[in-house]
């Protein structure tokens, strides 16, 4: 593994009295696909939305490529190369498809960019261009899924965040998915990923962090975190000494 693109360090976040993320330390290897799982309330959406800026940390810090990226605007930080899919899709619905892709394109990384090249290879790379046309609302579950991916991804991002993009979609939709994070990554781009399709994690993820409460209590490779105790018992719960017979 190469060095980490994304370095999270004591990273915590309070609402008034609820911890939703807390001292939670992480690095992501450039060139690497990780996932940061964790059962319902873990804070694995908190994380997202403090690393692209839709909340402000309480303590810690973020750093990009070794810059501090804690306190910039969300629009600072898609412009140094950071992408977000969304887990709930919101494609501009009305629009076609292939102008919600190339709206991607106008935006995200800062830096010269030939927005039509950019949005023909993203809407390929995501199993798009046949359906370019189509109005966006028009499209099922799993090509919304689709789309927000080649909206990210048009975007020229050096790493991107992909929020539970296989939600809702059956095996064939979802090994799709993991099939175009794959491309992704052969494109040079950093992912990281949260899911609760523990098969798809394992398939796709070269390391693994786990969430419980908000704090991080494993990392590892796929193999090691699917036999870690602590693991198990977040996802699967600890079972009760049984009684008296």
């Amino acid at each position: 593994m190469s060095e980490p693109i994304l370095a999270v360090a004591g990273l915590t976040k309070r609402f008034r009295g609820v911890v939703a993320v807390n001292d939670v330390s992480i690095a992501v290897p450039e060139g690497s696909i990780c996932s940061l799982i964790g059962p319902n309330g873990a804070g694995k959406s908190s994380f997202f939305n403090l690393v692209t800026g839709y909340l402000p940390p309480s303590a810690g810090e973020i750093r990009f490529q070794g810059r501090r990226i804690d306190g910039l605007d969300t629009h600072r930080i898609a412009q140094l190369g950071i992408a977000r899919c969304f887990q709930i899709a919101k494609p501009f619905p009305e629009l076609s498809v292939l102008d919600n892709v190339r709206m991607g394109a106008l935006f995200g990384r800062a830096g010269a960019r030939d927005v039509e090249t950019e949005t023909a290879a993203a809407l390929a790379l995501a199993g798009l261009s046949d359906l370019a046309d189509r109005p966006a609302i028009s499209l099922t579950v799993g090509y919304l899924r689709r789309l927000e991916l080649a909206r990210a991804i048009a975007q020229r991002p050096l790493l991107l965040l992909a929020d539970e993009p296989c939600a809702g979609l059956n095996p064939t939709e979802t090994e799709e998915v993991v099939d175009i994070l794959r491309q992704v990554r052969q494109r040079g781009v950093t992912v990281l990923l949260v899911e609760h399709d523990m098969r798809a994690v394992m398939r796709v993820s070269d390391h693994i962090f786990v969430l419980d409460a908000g704090s991080k209590i494993a990392e590892g490779e796929p193999d090691r975190i699917a036999r870690d105790p602590r693991v198990i018992a977040a996802y699967l719960g600890t079972p009760e000494p049984a009684g008296p017979a």
